[in-house]
This record gives C-alpha cells, sequence and structure tokens, in this order.
C-alpha cells in the first residue's frame, strides 16, 4: 500500500489514504498496540476530521475505548501517551506535506513510535488481508482535553526574553495553538499564526527554501535577532540567525549542547547526515557522541537504550530524555532561545564557531537501483581514497581525512540522497562533480 511508510502511515487523502482502510486500520490497531485504550489527536488539515471519524469507528467497533485529545501537536499526543500512561496513541497528521495530504503517527507505551519494522508491517498485512469481525460490543468516545495541562508544561521552558527581538513563522500549523500564548507579543513578531489545514502562505516545509522566505524578510524587516519556523504538525522546528541567513539544524544539536553538558559525560545522538563539526564542538563539553538512523522510529529507542540525555536530526527534529525520548518543536525552540538569552551574543557568530566545513546539503536523485548506486559511489571513492570510517546502516557514510559523504535512500519518497561535506569549497566542489559522474547512469528523468 502506498500510505505506509518507514516512520508512519501518509498519502494523499482518498488517493493513497483510503477512508475505508482507515476504518480498517482503526480496527486492528488494538491487536498491534495489545491495549483498549487509546489516544487520538489530530491536527488542522481539512479532511482530518473525516480521517478522526474513520479511525474512531475503526478503533470502538473493535471494542476499544477512545480517549479524543482534539485539536494537538504532535508532541502533545507523545505527551498524552506518555504521562497518562496509555499504550498506544495515534496523531492524525500529514507533518510538513501538503494539504492534500494526512496520515497517521502510531506511538506504543511510554510514546515510543511504531515504525514498519515494529507493527505497521502488521497493520498493512491486516488491512490488505483481513476483514473486520464485528464483537458486539463497542467502545466509548472520551473527551480529553489537555490543551491546558500541556501548555503548563511547556511554560516551565520559557526563558525571559525580555532583551530578544524574534520572529515566528507558524506555518498555519498546530504550533499556533501554544506559540503565542508562551512566548507574548513583546518584540515577537509572527506570522501565519493561525492553524489553517489549507496552508495558504506556503506549504508547512521548513527545509525547502522557497517556504523559509517570508521568515527571512520578517528577521530583516524587524531586526530580529533570530527566526523561528515550525513544520506542520509541530514536532520540527528550524531557525534564522539575525541576518536572515538559515542554519542548518544539525548545527542547532551543537547549539544545544550550551544547555544540556556542564562537562560531565553525557550521551548525545545525532544522525548519521550530521557535520562533523558537532561532534568536535560538544566532545570537549563531555558528549559523547552517538551517530544512528534517520527517523523517530529509529531515533527516540536509540536515544532510550544509550540512556542519551537528547539528540538531533538534520531534519530538524530535537529529541530530549526528560520528554519522554520524543521530539519537539516547540520545546526545542525554548531551549535554543534559552542559550541565545545566557550566551548573549549575536546567533550568527555562535554559529560561525561552530560550523567548520562547506557541505552540500542534501541533495536528492530519481534513482530506482538504489543499491547500485550506491555501491557504485563506495566503490568509485573507497578506490581513489582510504576511509577513516564507514557507517554502513541508512545507507552508507564513508569518511575520509578531508571529506566525507553520506548515500541512503528515501524511506518515504523515489529517491536516492547524497550529502557530503569538505574542508573547503574547492574540494566539496570536485568531489560533488565525481558524485555526479558516478550517478549519471543510475539517474531517472522526472
Amino acid at each position: 500500500m502506498g500510505a505506509f511508510h518507514a516512520y508512519d502511515i501518509r498519502g494523499i487523502y482518498k488517493k493513497d489514504l483510503i477512508p475505508e482502510d482507515v476504518y480498517k486500520m482503526g480496527f486492528f490497531l488494538p491487536q498491534l498496540l495489545k491495549t483498549k485504550r487509546i489516544a487520538v489527536g489530530r491536527d488542522c488539515r481539512e479532511s482530518s476530521p473525516e480521517v478522526f471519524q474513520y479511525l474512531v469507528e475503526g478503533l470502538r467497533d473493535a471494542g476499544a475505548d477512545v480517549y479524543d485529545l482534539g485539536l494537538a501537536t504532535t508532541p502533545m499526543v507523545y505527551y498524552a501517551t506518555a504521562k497518562h500512561h496509555f499504550d498506544g496513541s495515534v496523531q492524525i497528521t500529514a507533518s510538513h506535506n501538503g494539504a492534500e495530504y494526512n496520515g497517521l503517527k502510531v506511538s506504543g507505551r511510554d510514546a515510543m513510535p511504531i515504525g514498519y519494522d515494529n507493527g505497521l508491517n502488521f497493520l498493512e498485512d491486516c488491512v490488505l488481508h483481513k476483514e473486520p469481525i464485528f464483537s458486539g460490543k463497542r467502545g466509548k468516545v472520551i473527551p480529553m482535553d489537555l490543551t491546558q495541562e500541556y501548555f503548563e508544561y511547556l511554560s516551565a521552558f520559557v526563558p525571559k526574553i525580555e532583551k530578544l527581538r524574534v520572529g515566528i513563522d507558524v506555518s498555519n500549523g498546530m504550533a499556533g495553538l501554544f506559540i503565542k500564548k508562551l512566548l507574548g507579543t513583546d518584540n515577537i513578531f509572527y506570522i501565519n499564526e493561525t492553524p489553517d489545514g489549507r496552508f495558504p502562505n506556503h506549504p508547512p516545509n521548513p527545509l525547502v527554501p522557497e517556504n523559509i522566505k517570508q521568515l527571512q524578510q520578517l528577521v530583516k524587516e524587524k531586526t530580529c535577532d533570530i527566526g523561528i519556523i515550525f513544520d506542520g504538525d509541530a514536532d520540527r522546528v528550524m531557525f534564522t540567525d539575525e541576518n536572515g541567513t538559515f542554519i542548518s539544524p544539525d548545527l542547532i544539536i551543537a547549539l544545544l549542547g550550551h544547555h544540556f553538558l556542564d562537562g560531565s559525560p553525557a550521551r548525545v545522538l545525532q544522525d548519521i547526515r550530521s557535520s562533523k563539526a558537532v561532534g568536535e564542538y560538544l566532545e570537549p563539553m563531555g558528549a559523547r557522541m552517538h551517530t544512528w538512523r534517520v527517523g523517530r522510529a529509529y531515533a527516540a529507542p536509540k536515544l532510550r537504550e544509550i540512556d542519551g540525555i537528547y539528540g538531533g536530526e538534520l531534519a530538524g527534529h530535537y529529541y530530549f530524555k526528560d520528554f519522554y525520548y520524543s521530539d519537539s518543536g516547540l520545546l526545542a525552540a525554548l531551549l535554543v532561545l534559552d542559550v541565545l538569552v545566557k550566551m548573549n551574543k549575536p546567533l550568527s557568530g555562535i554559529i560561525r564557531s561552530i560550523k567548520k566545513y562547506e557541505t552540500s546539503g542534501e541533495i536528492n536523485f530519481r534513482i530506482a537501483k538504489k543499491q547500485e548506486a550506491m555501491d557504485a559511489l563506495k566503490a568509485y571513492f573507497t578506490s581513489q581514497e582510504k576511509p577513516t570510517a564507514f557507517f554502513d546502516f541508512d545507507g552508507y557514510r564513508i569518511e575520509f581525512q578531508e571529506w566525507w559523504f553520506n548515500v541512503r535512500p528515501s524511506n518515504t519518497e523515489p529517491y536516492l540522497r547524497f550529502i557530503a561535506e569538505a574542508s573547503d569549497s574547492v574540494l566539496l566542489g570536485e568531489k560533488l562533480n565525481d558524485m555526479r559522474t558516478v550517478l549519471a547512469p543510475f539517474i531517472q528523468e522526472s
């Protein structure tokens, strides 16, 4: 089925994500989660109320009680799951995708993610090959509004930012439930602040350069010290400096070290695409860096496994031990503001002290023979130079004396993703030219 992916269930509603299939997902979820008590939240997309109805009908026909969280950020659903001891929950959202998309993010006990490898494969099989058999006892729908409780939880992390000027693009997403109430309006400038599932101003994906132009303009016009932009369901956040320059999200992992690290040993998680500069910056502060796969389905369990204090990803997810090993865009934004206040330096200067290398950013290629293409890159570059480090999960990350690259297959799209980093722009350019030459025979026309 087209809607089942490595991390969640997601697709164009009524094309990839069929209403009748959503009902069946609801019916078989209690079997997967081994519970008859499931919390359900939803984002502001126009299709979310209908998806909710189909999902809830399935859950109830399976005999499960549904605790209706109403409109919620995805991290709020994680909070509800762990804090209120649910063995299962669902957030109805398509995260950063456009308005025509919707989906389900499923969590188990302690808000641990259910991905394809640990449950969504079972659910897909049930939807494809089984028919619901109504037991005769329907579950109940129980309203459970945790909005005020979750706001009070976040309020404890709000720093004193009277001296800062902050520009915030809410992307018409779910962060709008909380951010203005948390930070107020004194020298805080908001755009696209009202949740609107049509996303009328720009798609809610901050990784696309076009989507941050409004924020960059706002930061310059209002002479802000920092720009903040959230994605659609508020599990991700990204930043610009005071000049409106976009900050690579992996560098924010390093910045957060000033909040979490005091010189004592502590484990920090990064994904396989992260800059070498992150570890080089954090290790003198006590960090013991762990590199792992991309995606919440892998990052949250790994942070728990290593007993890490926090971690992050290039995509703008930041995970916190004290937030049930889960990611939260709002919490990350509050902690970054706290660091900026305490350091009392221009953000651009702090980032310059972290960033040591030139990066390509993530480049996507439409390639069918992904493994063959990855192996071709590995063979070519390792024949030219002896690697200093090699990781073979989530594709390949191969490090050399002056540069490194990661090539990995997308888990959600028909792409091969490539990122490289080098000690200078000339070397980076040479390696990117070599990469394109090697991949040319594999690339499909869009």
